[in-house]
């Protein structure tokens, strides 16, 4: 009789999870429909305003350079035009140079550096502490990140810029930095900046803000909860919070952070992670939501509020112009990690492609592109900085 009810719940058990693999779809078909929603969109020109690029550097080269350039990285360069008129434009300076463009994800540019496939490895993300480690392991120090682009103003793929949102019945119109790692954020003892454990940013529980009325609302929302919608902690988008809110890398959020993950529907259709959440958003009025590229899928039952990079503002709302002149501080960066030694200089045909790419005719092909940012000329000299 014992092993009869066994044999009974092996076999329910597994037509449970036959069940369940009929109704939801795997990994690799999520991440399938998610690689041709971005497809689509490498070929459109999302952004026609055009930028003032006359502060920039116009290149020109330093020395005649030949051989051939590989870049590991991010897909999104070849998911559009850009690297390919990257390369033929740069060609026309610097014609004894070749490229190979081995460009599927992120996840491949430190790898790359490691173990001697690339030159340049894109990255659309913050670098992660393992990736750091992993790195630093293999050559006893850090890998060079240049800024080569500003991530989108709300181009999903194309590293928007981070949005927080609240319901439109919400009075709050603003918010700080700080007052973002006391909403998500939670007590800690140290935070991880680059591969050190920097203690000066602990902070204890009086630092939550888990109520309204600790930002300041009165009457009815003073006492109400906050319900902090975010991403799934698996995600990168969180590290764009922990950076610039918390102060570093760390694990610990908000005890109630209700996550998202992307989906695909039972009728074939993918939604990202960011409109599932806004959506509920539009629901709850005691909610609040971070999100990239949620201008694109805002209603009327939502609304952006302006940030300040610290207490007392200046605020800026979120939009195209301050997304790309970056005095919107949720802004994200693009980087090319480079493999150089300390005291050393760059490799003559990386220091020159990589000058072009910061020069004025690398950054109007990404104004041409209509998705990434073009650099600021402040932003332009701090890496030409770097390369010297």
């Amino acid at each position: 009789m014992i092993r009869f009810q066994l044999i009974t719940l092996v076999l329910c058990a597994a037509g449970l999870a036959g069940l369940r693999a009929e109704q939801q779809p795997d990994s690799v078909e999520v991440q399938n429909a998610r690689n041709k929603m971005m497809k689509s969109r490498g070929y459109q020109v999302h952004y026609t305003q055009k930028f003032n690029l006359d502060s920039l550097p116009r290149y020109q080269p330093q020395q005649k350079v030949s051989g051939l350039i590989r870049l590991w990285g991010s897909n999104y360069f070849t998911d559009s035009p850009l690297a390919g008129w990257w390369e033929k434009e740069f060609q026309k300076y610097q014609p004894d140079v070749k490229f190979d463009f081995h460009l599927n994800t992120s996840e491949h540019a430190i790898s790359g550096l490691v173990f001697g496939k690339s030159d340049i490895g894109p990255m659309g993300r913050q670098i992660m502490w393992d990736e750091l480690m992993s790195f630093q392991r293999e050559f006893s120090y850090l890998p060079l990140g240049i800024v080569a682009v500003t991530g989108s103003y709300d181009v999903s793929g194309w590293n928007p810029a981070i949005g927080v949102y609240v319901h439109k019945d919400n009075p709050l119109s603003r918010l700080t930095l700080q007052q973002l790692d006391g909403i998500y954020g939670c007590e800690r003892t140290g935070i991880w900046r680059d591969l050190e454990w920097d203690e000066s940013y602990a902070r204890g529980p009086e630092e939550n803000i888990r109520t309204w009325g600790q930002l300041g609302l009165t009457g009815e929302w003073a006492n109400q909860p906050i319900h902090a919608l975010g991403y799934n902690l698996q995600y990168h988008f969180p590290q764009e919070i922990t950076s610039r809110a918390f102060g570093g890398v760390t694990s610990k959020w908000n005890e109630q952070l209700r996550e998202y993950s992307n989906k695909l529907l039972p009728d074939g259709k993918f939604v990202l992670a960011g409109e599932l959440m806004l959506k509920d958003l539009a629901r709850d009025p005691y909610a609040i939501a971070y999100a990239a590229g949620g201008g694109a899928w805002e209603t009327p039952q939502i609304k952006a509020v302006a940030l300040a990079a610290k207490e007392g503002g200046p605020y800026y709302e979120m939009n195209l112009q301050n997304v790309r002149d970056r005095t919107y501080p949720m802004y994200a960066d693009v980087f090319f990690f480079i493999n150089r030694a300390p005291g050393r200089t760059v490799e003559p045909r990386i220091k020159e492609f990589v000058r072009y790419i910061l020069s004025r005719e690398g950054q109007e092909q990404v104004q041409r592109d209509g998705k990434y940012l073009p650099l600021t000329a402040e932003v332009v000299r701090e890496q030409l900085k770097k390369l010297e």
